[in-house]
Order: structure tokens, then sequence, then C-alpha cells
């Protein structure tokens, strides 16, 4: 199984567009000792040939442009993306699918609820299906495995188990249709397996605990929610706003924080993923990298690959 993160940020990514912040000031000055990010985005292949990507973010013109696997190769325009799993219902999981209208068919992966927002609340997304072939939606379920398969049904021996992470919908779906959708299918967390090896992506978590803890050191490779250092980020910076728990991810730092909930984590791989512009730990030469880097974590940087 080949792993690629085509981004690794957060929502606005690195710089974000309208942000003075330290970092962002100092990376568009040249400098910061860190790298500029695009928004979080993972694709997946069982072979190196077909690709399935896990979220659709905003930036995934640019990020296909600089991976060259998933340029077309064969034909006019036959792209080696098969297929889209979501997870969310968020803006920064679901623009790219617009930018995937080109009539090419693909299989869309989603929870009855998410497709219910896209396909049912918002005209825009009709254009993933204004012919015949183009998407096909599939419909799953949480802590029910399934297989992708190519839009012609061929099967690429990766699976898929959907855990349920939180029940708030994004705020731009009205209160009444949030009144009418599955709360466990609101916000999930992706398992990918392949002939016996498994991967998981978990770039929004709320919360930890220890049926999540159990299942999280079962893994070979984690990709886990990095966007926070502190709880009170954004409100210290911004001098308003929510706070880290509040918009859905547990901080890295703080004793309830992922660096210490996760610290006993022995199996896999430890990756933070969509990282925030403001987060300390994009910084290289600062403290929170080095805690970082000393507790046995990585943070995700753009066009990185793994294979398992």
């Amino acid at each position: 199984m080949l792993l690629k993160t085509l981004g690794s940020a957060a929502g606005g990514a690195f710089p974000q567009w309208n942000c003075a912040c330290r970092n962002c000031s100092s990376v568009r000055a040249g400098m910061f000792a860190g790298k500029p990010r695009s928004q979080a985005q993972l694709a997946v292949s069982g072979d190196g040939r077909t690709w399935f990507l896990l979220g659709a973010s905003p930036d995934l013109r640019a990020q296909v442009e600089s991976t060259p696997v998933l340029h077309p190769a064969n034909g006019i325009r036959q792209s080696p993306i098969a297929g889209v799993v979501l997870a969310s219902a968020d803006l920064d999981h679901v623009l790219g699918l617009l930018l995937l209208r080109e009539l090419q068919p693909l299989r869309a992966y989603a929870t009855a609820s998410i497709r219910r927002i896209l396909r049912e609340d918002n005209s825009t997304f009709h254009m993933l299906n204004r012919a015949d072939p183009q998407v096909e939606w599939i419909d799953y379920k949480p802590r029910k495995p399934f297989a992708l398969l190519s839009p012609t049904g061929e099967d690429s021996r990766l699976h898929i188990e959907a855990v349920s992470l939180g029940a708030r919908y994004p705020s731009y779906v009205s209160s009444q249709r949030a009144a009418e959708l599955v709360p466990g299918e609101a916000s999930l967390g992706l398992i990918i397996s392949h002939q016996g090896k498994s991967a998981g992506y978990f770039p929004a978590a709320p919360q930890i605990d220890e049926a999540l803890l159990k299942m999280l050191d079962t893994l070979d490779l984690l990709f886990f929610d990095g966007t926070f250092w502190s709880d009170d980020e954004l409100v210290r910076i911004q001098g308003s706003g929510q706070t880290a728990v509040q918009m859905g991810h547990v901080p890295v730092s703080s004793p309830d924080g992922s660096l210490h909930r996760l610290a006993s984590l022995r199996k896999p791989r430890k990756i933070f993923v969509h990282v925030n512009n403001t987060n300390p730990m994009l910084d290289e030469a600062g403290p929170e990298f080095r805690e970082v880097r000393e507790a046995g974590w990585e943070v995700a940087e753009d066009g990185w690959q793994f294979e398992l």
C-alpha cells in the first residue's frame, strides 16, 4: 500500500491568505525555519497505478499537478484517480470534488448524511452528475468495512473502516437539516487496510477515549489531528474566537492533548497532519517542534510518500 500526503495543512493552508501571524509573516519573508503547506489531502493506492483520495481538498488541482503518479497516462482524459472517500462535509474536505467534474467516471464514498448535504442541499454539486457515467455515489456506514472499487468494479484490495468521531455538522448545514441526519455520520476517521497492513487518517479528532487509543495502537501508520498546539491558540492570536476543542480538535499540548494522551502508542509510526498556520510546531527551530520529535512524532509535509 502506498500513501502520499498531497497536502498537510489545515484550512487556509500555510501561509493563510489573510493571516499575518508570526508564522505566516515569517515564511513569506523567507525567514522561517519551516515549509509552506497546502490543505490536507491524502492519496492511497494498492498497486501504484490506481489511486483513491481521502477527502477532496480545495488545493487539489495544484496537488495533482505536483504529483506525477496522478497525471493522466492512458487516453485523453484518464486520470489514475478512481474515487474519493469523504469523512466529513466540511468545506476544506469536499470543495475539491468540484475540481473533479470533467466527466471522468469516479466513485464517491460517503455516509448517507454527508451525501444528502452535498447532493440534496447544494445545487453546485449537481455538476458531478450532469452526465452518465460520471460520479457514482456509494453510501457507507461507520464500523462496517468496505472495499474500494474502480468505476468499472475492479477491486483495489484496499479496504476502509470509518470510525465515528463527532456528531457536529458544519455550520453551513441548517439546523433543520442537521436534525434529520445521523449524528454518528458527521465526522469520521478512516482506517485503510491492505494485505495485513493498516493506516489511520484522523485529521479532525474532537476527543481521545480509551476505545480510540486501543484502536490506534493496532495501526502501522497514523496520521493524526495536529491542527492546534494549544486549546486557546486562536483566541490568543486573534483576541477572540473559539478554542480548539470547541472547533472539534484536540490540541497537541497540555495533559489532555494528543502528545500526552497518545504517548502510550507503541506500534504505529505517528505523524501530525492538518496543521494550522498558527501552530508553533511548524517552526523547525522552535521548542515545540523539538518536543514533538523527541516524543517520536513527525510533522507531515506535502509530498511525503509511505509504503506499507
